[in-house]
């Protein structure tokens, strides 16, 4: 089974045995923590070493080093002291609050949370002791290594700059913009470095850099083109007496296409009545601010380009395009409500389409919606935008967990095709994981500048490849 390289797009191979240590040393002491939680209060309904409290501790060990996974809790270098401690926490949070459930239904009522709430703050001091003590020993032990960046336009170079702390992990020794196709003189240049990105470079390019890095033992890190994700999701075919990849449409086995409608309806159908008192709340105050209507609908697409109304919570002041301009809510917007700015940050004005989900309009995961108007102008400049249609639109995705609202429609279009290219169980289920964190990112709602009708920048262009 090939890796799945989704979950893994903001990560580098990084620490020393003593790092990779340490994170197993910080996951036992975990463990211990809960056992001792489950041993030492007489309020726990289940006795240490039963089969009980194994079928507990399996769960929550495997939750806890899923959701490490998913956040990150543990990548020393790859982001902040705080950034690490937030993620250790919504996973302890996670995996505290499914053993709470699990005994909860065991014993058929709700025990008393007090100890499991008294672990969960000790792993909460012992998350923040590692984190700052590896996290320092990491820096000052750590060599950056020797970097080369290959580039086509300043605009690609600004966009690998924007990454968080590049500058703190990499040692820029070697800065090439737009080379010939000469690949013996690239191979000199890029002698004695350890590291090589490539970003906006054409396949002939990325091609000869590629067998460069196997040559000379270097680690790269290729920023892909369109075309080169499509032939990522090729299946390989030994036909012909000759090497094949089959490029096709994306659709899924019959099995997971099952799968995932089954799913979509249970979570649906649980998600509305575990919600229903925030959506009454919401409701409540919406009605209360303004008297407008609680609900909007609008027209957005959906697999193979199918329209359907999609329903939303309100966010924004009655007739907010009555210019009849499709355009996306800008930063500072003042047609978003004193309400739709809070239910917009939480992410509560997307819960409505739960119901979207439960009629097959849309799937729990997959890419987001767009307006027809909108989808329509982006087209104009980038036809293949039209490929992210090839599965149904998505509560959740990789581009909504990874981009931005304002993220340009090219990137967007590059990750939804990676998550098409990789479809399955797993994948999904790690999108969802990773979705609750970024309720907690506030720049995942950022808005588009002022003066912008959609995402699309005129400063910059893609050529798809």
């Amino acid at each position: 089974m090939r890796k799945n390289p989704l979950l893994n797009l903001h990560r580098a191979t990084v620490g020393s045995l003593g790092v990779i240590l340490s994170k197993w040393l910080l996951r036992l002491i975990l463990l211990l923590t809960m056992m001792a939680g489950l041993c030492k209060f007489s309020t726990m309904p289940i006795k240490l070493m039963s089969a009980e409290c194994v079928v507990v501790l399996g769960a929550y060990v495997t939750l806890l080093l899923l959701t490490h996974h998913v956040y990150h809790a543990t990548d020393i270098g790859m982001a902040s002291v705080t950034e690490l401690l937030m993620s250790q926490m919504l996973s302890n949070l996670i995996s505290i609050g499914v053993v709470y459930v699990g005994v909860s239904l065991y014993v058929h009522h709700l025990f008393n949370m007090l100890p499991l709430f008294i672990v969960g703050m000790i792993q909460m001091v012992i998350g923040l002791v590692w984190c700052v003590v590896v996290n320092n020993h990491y820096y000052k032990k750590r060599r950056k290594p020797r970097t080369a960046i290959i580039y086509k336009h300043q605009s690609n170079l600004d966009l690998l700059y924007e990454t968080p702390y590049f500058h703190d992990k990499y040692d820029v020794c070697k800065l090439i913009e737009n080379p010939p196709e000469d690949f013996a003189a690239l191979r000199n240049e890029l002698e004695g470095c350890e590291v090589l990105f490539s970003v906006g470079s054409s396949a002939e390019i990325t091609n000869g850099l590629a067998k460069i890095c196997v040559e000379l033992n270097i680690i790269g890190y290729f920023m892909p083109r369109l075309g080169h994700i499509i032939m990522s999701g090729a299946e390989y075919m030994a036909r012909f007496s000759l090497p094949t990849l089959c490029v096709r449409r994306a659709g899924g086995h019959s099995e997971y296409r099952f799968f995932k409608r089954t799913f979509d309806l249970f979570a649906s159908l649980v998600g509305i009545v575990v919600a229903s008192p925030i959506m009454l709340a919401t409701a409540i105050a919406i009605k209360a601010e303004d008297h407008g209507p609680v609900f909007y609908r609008q027209v957005r697409l959906t697999k193979n380009g199918r329209e359907f109304k999609i329903l939303k919570f309100r966010s924004m002041k009655v007739n907010a395009e009555q210019d009849g301009v499709a355009r996306l809510a800008g930063e500072n917007d003042s047609r978003i409500t004193k309400v739709g700015h809070f239910i917009r940050a939480c992410r509560i004005d997307e819960l409505p389409q739960l119901f979207n989900i439960l009629v097959g309009d849309m799937s729990i995961v997959g890419p987001r919606p767009e307006r027809p108007e909108i989808a329509k102008q982006y087209e104009e400049s980038l036809p293949e935008f039209a490929l992210r249609l090839q599965v149904k639109a998505g509560l959740t995705g990789l581009a909504q967990v990874y981009g931005r609202y304002n993220t340009e429609p090219y990137h967007k279009l590059q990750m939804d095709l990676l998550y098409i290219n990789e479809m399955s169980v797993p994948t999904d289920l790690q999108l969802i994981l990773a979705t609750i964190k970024i309720l907690f990112v506030k720049d995942s709602t950022q808005g588009i500048a002022q003066g912008q009708a959609t995402a699309l920048n005129d400063k910059k262009s893609h050529k798809a490849a």
